[in-house]
């Protein structure tokens, strides 16, 4: 079948279903040009748990189907490959995080969305690259002892901002945003003279000192938008260029690094996808008690985010 016929089943599907398909800005162009909804972590969340869908087709990654289900449990939420995951979420291991809860009974957890909902169940609310340092500010004026994971290159550049922000921070990171060094931004800005450099904090700290804006995927895309500026060196995947490109079709946009291509996002095709809605296979579930844990932690993040 041709992407044109494909699309037309899908849209004929997702009418007859009452379905709605949520895309992340990492996903393939392709996937991103059929969704219904296209956005970052925080703007996803706040779709799944607002729509009135009877199914959730979620092109993404594992942890972000399973934080749709948390906010929308009776709803059907399909995730087109089950095997898309994140490095970064598999870096923290339930028994690990509950471990910690149980040896620091009164230090506030503070969980990225990125991490199952094994281990969301022990924190005391969940962040995104959106929110995350406004959560972070919220919870540093309790005055109470902090662990911020699994990513700790986004808790560095907290404590950068605000030097009164302590955080205990969780050994994890994104493998292609962790693995980019400031020898290849001065090596883009010399070939670049003209350019922006724009960064996911994700990144580490010597990366994110380099830049002109650092911000979650969403802020990136607002950022070029608004700018008076022409050219930008993009320092996170390479999908969100998709959508640069769609709303700047008179600006340039160059990767920072070919390395910024995550595998896991483009395990999705549109192959998939119509599979997965025609089939309506993969689907999210979540055992009751741990859902309901973990839960609390989204809920109190979407409270913050108002």
């Amino acid at each position: 079948m041709t992407t044109q016929e494909m699309y037309e089943q899908i849209n004929k599907w997702k009418k007859e279903k009452n379905a709605i398909i949520l895309a992340h800005y990492y996903q393939r162009p392709e996937i991103q040009d059929i969704a219904d909804y296209v956005g970052d972590s925080l703007a996803l969340s706040q779709m799944a748990s607002k729509t009135d869908a009877d199914i959730i087709v979620f092109c993404g990654v594992h942890f972000m189907a399973e934080t749709a289900k948390l906010l929308s449990p009776q709803k059907k939420v399909l995730l087109p490959v089950m095997e898309a995951g994140c490095v970064m979420a598999n870096m923290m291991r339930e028994e690990d995080i509950k471990k910690y809860r149980e040896e620091h009974p009164d230090t506030i957890i503070l969980m990225y969305v990125n991490s199952t909902a094994r281990c969301k169940q022990y924190a005391d609310v969940c962040v995104t690259s959106s929110n995350g340092l406004k959560i972070i500010d919220h919870y540093a004026k309790l005055g109470k002892p902090m662990l911020y994971g699994p990513d700790r290159n986004l808790g560095k550049y907290a404590m950068q901002k605000s030097k009164d922000i302590k955080l205990d921070l969780w050994p994890g990171f994104c493998g292609i945003h962790n693995g980019r060094t400031k020898e290849e931004v001065l090596k883009a800005k010399a070939e670049h003279p003209n350019a922006e450099f724009i960064a996911h904090p994700e990144c580490k700290l010597e990366v994110l000192e380099e830049a002109a804006f650092v911000g979650s995927t969403k802020g990136l895309i607002e950022y070029v938008t608004k700018s008076e500026c022409k050219e930008f060196i993009v320092g996170t995947e390479c999908g969100v260029i998709h959508e640069m490109e769609k709303r700047c079709p008179d600006k340039k946009f160059y990767l920072l690094s070919n390395m910024f291509n995550c595998f896991e996002m483009k395990l999705t095709h549109l192959e998939d996808l119509y599979n997965c809605l025609r089939d309506e296979t993969n689907e999210i579930e979540i055992p009751e008690d741990i859902a309901v844990r973990a839960r609390k932690c989204v809920d109190k993040m979407l409270e913050l985010s108002k």
